[in-house]
């Protein structure tokens, strides 16, 4: 688990990442970790080849609770999480999922 979150309950979804302490803008917060897969479920974060092909990590670690939020506080770059703003202690760590999600 990243050092600087924590999971519990979620008001937005089951469970969620929160902020243990400050997050400062630009922070790195974890990477994604799992096992590689081509298959769809719940916590896979799919990953865009530059040759238009996709592949997806199937989510083991603490960042497979992060929701998705239409205002999010931080982005994943690759399979590595950053803050995109200052996070509040205690706040919940979201990200959009993207154009896709039907959840928009």
């Amino acid at each position: 688990m990243p050092v600087r979150t924590i999971v519990r309950r979620s008001s937005i979804h089951g469970k969620g990442v929160f902020a243990r302490a400050r997050i400062r803008c630009g922070a790195y917060i974890g990477r994604y970790q799992g096992r590689r897969t081509t298959r769809n479920n719940r916590y896979v974060l799919w990953m865009d080849e530059s040759d238009g092909s996709q592949w997806g990590i199937e989510g083991r670690n603490s960042l497979r609770y992060v929701n998705h939020s239409a205002r999010p506080n931080a982005e994943f770059r690759g399979d590595e999480l950053f803050s995109i703003r200052s996070i509040r202690p205690g706040e919940e760590i979201t990200v959009h999922y993207g154009p896709d999600w039907a959840g928009v």
